[in-house]
């Protein structure tokens, strides 16, 4: 294995483990709201991925992609462009799941944790915290 192909291998273990976190932070805001307070499960979603953005960013600054240095305006607008298509791609898949194919509402929210991540992952990485030269 190369010192390139290591390096990736790390930054993908890294990103599963905080797309781990940030998945409990969602599941944890969705079930409390859908169950607890018995909101809708769009609203409970917007919250629950709210919920997790902070997080995400933090980590995948400074361990995930390693980027250098205090934090730019930049990043913080192309973060935002990364998690907007990641929800986006993922608020779609969540809508067609329940409303058109009738699938729970807990397991279409699972599942499309799933389809943000690998979004999330390659939009952070290449346009967001794009390795240097």
């Amino acid at each position: 294995m190369t010192n390139v192909q290591m390096k990736e291998s790390v930054r993908v273990f890294r990103f599963i483990i905080v797309g781990t976190s940030n998945a409990l932070i969602v599941a944890l805001a969705v079930w409390i709201l859908m169950d607890l307070f018995h909101v809708n499960y769009i609203l409970s979603n917007l919250v629950g991925y709210i919920a997790a953005l902070v997080n995400n960013f933090f980590w995948s600054k400074y361990w995930v992609f390693a980027s250098k240095g205090n934090i730019r305006f930049k990043e913080i607008v192309l973060f935002l462009v990364a998690f907007g298509c990641a929800y986006l791609t993922q608020f779609i898949f969540l809508v067609l799941m329940v409303e058109c194919f009738h699938q729970d509402e807990y397991l279409s929210q699972f599942l499309g944790l799933f389809l943000y991540g690998l979004v999330n992952f390659l939009m952070n990485k290449f346009l967001t915290f794009p390795d240097k030269p």
